[in-house]
């Protein structure tokens, strides 16, 4: 089992910017990519930001030149940089870890989600 505690998420207003943190605990060998999905009210969970273990990330086209997300080992956390933020960004956002079980399944894991709120 993996277990992810995030942290970071707030009010903030227009053009402001947040930092999200979540760390990983429990059985982190063999992570293979950790990163950030957002669901608003009425609208399906959607892919915010990802990084592999070797670096690699990937982003949303709506966040990209907004947001940074990078990922410290030593800590086990991974961060989410949000600048330029905006209303549409507003939502749940959860952490997740993907990893590769002992039979090649790959699993998914989750934080408890954490609230963003972009407004004046």
């Amino acid at each position: 089992q993996v277990q992810l505690v995030e942290s970071g998420g707030g009010l903030v207003q227009p053009g402001g910017s947040l930092r999200l943190s979540c760390a990983a605990s429990g059985s982190i060998f063999s992570i293979n990519a950790m990163g950030w999905y957002r669901q608003a009210p009425g609208k399906e969970r959607e892919l915010v930001a990802g990084i592999t273990s070797g670096g690699s990330t990937n982003y949303a086209d709506s966040v990209k030149g907004r947001f940074t997300i990078s990922r410290d080992n030593a800590k086990n956390t991974v961060y989410l940089q949000m600048n330029s933020l905006k209303p549409e960004d507003t939502a749940v956002y959860y952490c997740y870890a993907k990893k590769y079980s002992d039979t090649a399944a790959l699993l998914y894991y989750w934080g408890q989600g954490t609230q963003v709120t972009v407004s004046s």
